[in-house]
């Protein structure tokens, strides 16, 4: 781009004249910038003969403005502030002749003048003094911005909306019984991180002044017990298996989950660690959990599955769906129309109209306990005041083997036969081509292939006879320790009550009292107490 037109004054014995130079572009200085400039200048002119000579100009031409003579002007600029004051701007013009030119240091100086103190570009100020143009505007000076910060927030990696949410199905219809209201949350799991705060930087404007960012707003995270802090302070892990819950700001984890009743004001529950209910499980509500279950109040036709135990302060009525299943013990008050499972005792009042299955011991023993109706399984004993009803409650109770192992005994030997049958067909095949390859007889793709098959097979039914052997070993095992189990009634057991003791058993036909029932010689035996 070429050098813009420019004036200068002339200063003559006759008075003061203005000559215009054009620049490449063969434009002259428009008329306001050269009245800016003698205003500035404080030139002496006569504004109607100014701009009838203007509008005439030729080249060479010298424009009259003042008959006085005046002293010399040296080369100036002047410079403008942008309204934000974050950019000044200078405009060179020549000096007059005669005029002194201006150096790095009186650039500098007009820009103090003008109260540019802060940002001037040297680069700019070179550039000027290297190459000289006039009338061209010129960034000489920016200023810095303000950096603005950003506030610190916390982002939190769990449901922080408490608000009861159905869940909605793949066909579209909600489930009110799943409300996603639990949080849980497992050991060392992030809970919730912090982005700190950044600070802003300050800045200036051109003419000096400060300009200072906005505050930026901190933030610390806040937990309570079980919750621990990251190295970096930046994230909190909790400790435990539980469930996580923002209160108030504050991320609490507690193992123990305590709800007032399971109900459509909760939903079903599962959780990682101790449920503690204070009123009723209502009916088709399910409460699972790792730990323990405990219900102050009454469950009615709903499923509990603990890790742990089963506590049941006021019983259960299954309605003929209710479920309990405990990976410990169960204790209730009482237990009627139910499935019950525990993996250690069940202590019990009474027991109506249930499955119930226990891995060591059944106890109904207070001065009403019964067992009415059902079928009633312990490994090693049960304990019970009156057993069966003068109604004739069909009434079953099992101990020293749980015949759902007696049929799992006999699914496991018909494997082992099955898998005896096909180790004995097909070695011998394997064994055939492994002498013909030995004897130097070449095998075809398809035949390579066929024996590759039959020696996955060998080996499959080779692991499934060890795993059924040596599960079928387990329940001999335990079938052996029942030989010593024993039925225990401090009361009366009525008829059609049916004993059954590991693999041999009993009908009662007439009323027994104050009896104890133990297999001896191969079947079922009645001693006293």
């Amino acid at each position: 781009m070429g050098a813009n037109a420019y004036f200068q004054l002339v200063l003559h014995e006759k008075g003061t004249f203005l000559q215009m130079f054009p620049g490449a572009g063969g434009e002259w200085p428009q008329l306001p910038e050269i009245l800016q400039y003698l205003a500035y200048k404080k030139v002496t002119y006569d504004v109607a003969t100014l701009g009838k000579y203007y509008k005439t100009y030729q080249a060479g031409q010298m424009i009259p403005l003042s008959a006085e003579k005046m002293l010399p002007v040296a080369e100036c600029s002047i410079i403008e502030v942008s309204l934000d004051r974050m950019e000044a701007t200078a405009r060179f013009y020549p000096p007059s002749t005669g005029g002194r030119l201006l150096d790095k240091e009186g650039i500098y100086s007009e820009c103090r003048l003008a109260k540019v103190v802060y940002g001037v570009d040297e680069a700019v100020v070179d550039d000027f003094l290297k190459n000289r143009e006039y009338c061209k505007e010129y960034v000489i000076a920016k200023g810095t911005p303000a950096t603005e910060g950003s506030d610190a927030f916390i982002t939190y990696h769990f449901n922080t909306d408490n608000r009861i949410r159905p869940t909605l199905n793949e066909d579209g219809t909600v489930d009110f019984f799943n409300l996603n209201l639990v949080n849980p949350c497992k050991v060392g799991q992030v809970l919730a991180t912090l982005t700190p705060e950044v600070r802003g930087e300050e800045g200036h404007d051109v003419t000096g002044v400060t300009l200072r960012p906005r505050d930026v707003k901190r933030a610390s995270l806040s937990y309570g017990l079980n919750i621990q802090l990251s190295e970096d302070k930046l994230s909190i892990l909790s400790r435990v298996d539980g469930h996580v819950t923002l209160t108030g700001g504050k991320v609490f984890v507690s193992d123990v989950m305590q709800v007032n009743n399971v109900d459509n004001s909760t939903g079903n529950i599962e959780y990682s660690g101790n449920v503690v209910v204070e009123g009723n499980v209502n009916t088709n509500f399910r409460v699972k959990t790792d730990g323990d279950i405990e219900v102050r109040g009454v469950v009615e036709g709903a499923q509990l599955e603990a890790g742990g135990n089963i506590i049941l302060v006021r019983g259960i009525n299954g309605m003929g769906k209710g479920v309990l299943k405990a990976g410990g013990n169960i204790v209730s008050k009482f237990i009627e129309n139910c499935k019950v499972e525990a993996g250690g005792y069940v202590e019990t009042n009474s027991i109506l109209h249930s499955d119930v299955h226990a891995g060591t011991e059944i106890n109904v023993m207070n001065h009403k306990g019964f067992i009415t109706g059902g079928e009633v399984v312990a490994l090693s004993k049960i304990s019970v005041r009156t057993l069966g009803s003068h109604m004739g409650a069909d009434t079953r109770v099992t101990v020293g083997v749980d015949p759902k192992s007696i049929t799992r005994m006999g699914v496991l030997t018909k494997e082992i036969t099955e898998a005896q049958k096909n180790i004995k067909q097909l070695v011998p095949v394997l064994e055939a081509a492994k002498k013909k390859i030995a004897a130097g007889v070449k095998m075809g793709p398809d035949q390579i292939k066929q024996l590759q098959s039959v020696a996955a097979t060998i080996k499959a039914a080779q692991e499934k006879f060890t795993t059924a052997n040596e599960e079928l070993e387990v329940l001999k095992g335990q079938m052996a320790e029942g030989e010593n189990a024993a039925v225990e009634v401090t009361g009366e057991v009525y008829p059609g009550v049916v004993i059954a003791i590991s693999d041999v058993s009993m009908i009662i036909k007439n009323v027994v009292k104050y009896s104890r029932f133990v297999k001896s010689k191969g079947d079922v035996r009645i001693t006293a107490l």
